[in-house]
This record gives C-alpha cells, sequence and structure tokens, in this order.
C-alpha cells in the first residue's frame, strides 16, 4: 500500500545508495575504462555499470528487502507495488569517453507514478533528492542539500531546453530521430541542449537550470528519478502529446509550469509513438 510508505526515510536510503554507488563509480571515470556493446555499437556497459548495479541491489535489499527492483543491467519485473527503478550509471557513453554528465539514479514508482528519486552526478559534484507529495508528507526537492525548484520564466524564447537523441534511431534516419522537432523547437527558444543523461537532463529542470527537457524511448530506470524531481519541484511532466507520461515507453515533456503549453503545441505534430 502506497499509503504505508515513509517517503522521506525512502528518499534518504535511495541517497544514501546512489552516493555509495557513485563514489565507486568515480574510480573509473577518466581511466578509459574498456567496455563492451549491448545491442548496437552506440549501446555500451562498462564493468563499473555492473559493479554499481550490484552494489544498489545489496543496500537497497538490505534496507528496503520488501521492494523489488528493476535495473538497466540486470533487469527485473515491475508491476503495481511500490519498485525501485536505478540506472547504474546513466550516461554510460560519457563515462566511457571521459565526459563528467554522468551519474547514478535511483526512482521509486508506485502503479506507473514517481514518488521519490535520488541522482549523484560525482565528475559534477552535484546530487539531488527528493520526494512528490504523498499523503500529509509534503513535496520536497533538493540540490546539494538546498532546496530547489523549477525555473521561474515564463517566455518561451527565454527558455534554456534540454532534449535528446538516440544513437540508434540516429544513425538508421528513423522517423522518431527527434531531429524534426529539434529543428522546429530551435527558432522558438533561447537555446537547446543536448548532454546524454536523461536523468542529469530531468534534474536540471527540477532545479531551473533547464526550463524543459523532451525525449522519446526512454527506459523507466533513465527517468523514474528525475521525474519524481521535476514533481517535487513543481514541474509538470505529460506525454508529448500532452496526455499521461507512461514511463514504461519514455515519451516525455518536463517543464515549468509556464512554458509546457507551447512546447506541447511545437512536439504534438509527431509526439505519438509508432507502435
Amino acid at each position: 500500500m502506497t499509503s504505508d510508505l515513509d517517503l522521506p526515510r525512502l528518499t534518504a536510503i535511495a541517497l544514501d545508495t546512489a552516493r555509495a554507488a557513485a563514489q565507486w563509480v568515480e574510480r573509473g571515470h577518466r581511466s578509459s575504462p574498456s567496455y563492451e556493446r549491448k545491442q548496437s555499437d552506440a549501446d555500451l556497459v562498462t564493468r563499473f555499470d555492473l559493479e554499481s548495479e550490484q552494489l544498489i541491489r545489496r543496500l537497497l535489499g538490505e534496507r528496503t528487502p520488501h521492494i523489488p527492483i528493476v535495473g538497466e543491467e540486470q533487469g527485473g519485473v515491475p508491476d503495481e507495488r511500490p519498485t525501485w527503478f536505478c540506472d547504474p550509471i546513466d550516461g554510460t557513453t560519457n563515462f566511457a569517453h571521459g565526459h563528467p554528465f554522468f551519474g547514478v539514479s535511483i526512482g521509486l514508482m508506485s502503479a506507473g507514478r514517481p514518488l521519490v528519486g535520488a541522482v549523484v552526478a560525482p565528475a559534477l559534484h552535484c546530487e539531488w533528492h527528493g520526494h512528490v507529495a504523498h499523503g500529509a508528507t509534503p513535496s520536497a526537492a533538493f540540490r546539494n542539500g538546498v532546496p530547489c525548484s523549477v525555473s521561474s520564466n515564463r517566455v518561451l524564447s527565454d527558455a534554456l531546453v534540454g532534449t535528446g537523441f538516440s544513437p540508434v534511431l540516429r544513425r538508421l534516419g528513423h522517423p522518431e530521430d527527434n531531429l524534426a522537432a529539434f529543428t522546429r523547437v530551435s527558432p522558438h527558444v533561447r537555446d537547446l541542449r543536448r548532454c546524454g543523461a536523461a536523468a542529469l537532463d530531468l534534474c536540471m529542470v527540477a532545479d531551473g537550470t533547464y526550463d524543459a527537457y523532451w525525449e522519446r524511448r526512454l527506459s523507466p530506470w533513465d527517468i523514474a528519478a528525475g521525474a519524481a524531481l521535476v514533481l517535487a519541484a513543481g514541474g509538470q511532466i505529460s506525454s508529448l502529446t500532452g496526455g499521461a507520461c507512461d514511463f514504461t515507453r519514455g515519451y516525455l515533456l518536463a517543464s515549468s509550469p509556464h512554458v509546457h503549453l507551447p512546447l506541447i503545441t511545437l512536439l504534438a505534430p509527431d509526439g505519438a509513438p509508432t507502435l
């Protein structure tokens, strides 16, 4: 029962675990770690991904043995119960190349609803944690221990917006490669960023760095933590056409309330997923 969840306690557990995993992962940064390819040349995994997830599973299993875990590397089967979703290194390609934009992401969702998020980016010396309002517990979101909230900017032309591109779809020239949407949005905003780690992009919406972020075909472990943080910080999350976001399919727009509708207008023409 979600009504029985102690979200502040679970947030603290998620943050402690993400910190421990990030400390381990940081040992491999700038070490030119060897990697293997998963389903494509652009989908990489290093030993640090595997070891980080093993550590996350052990620590969460010790402190919350009743909550199942779904992770990028070892999988798992989500259901309607509260479930941890972890990405042991979000931004593995960045990590493998020595780029600092990567992090450990741990989120709790229940029945498709994000509740708790903790993301630690060791090379950036940044961490975010928070939980969504639940019963008598109010929402709370923090960056490096300081309360944070989404951007107060009300003008789309002044907005800094993040997005992403699937390397696989981009190489194939797939209709959902996001390039058309990028071209359509670009003239209407101050600038666009593509940094290659969805969890961190969502955190930057939560702390007001970005006014918005959108992407296609993300996995639940990419976005569970960051989505919870955006909601906890006063932001909005929807599908690219403005409906409810299906976190299992990952077509997502996250933003401050002020620019959400204008961006839906720009994204909706090709926002519906190809089945």
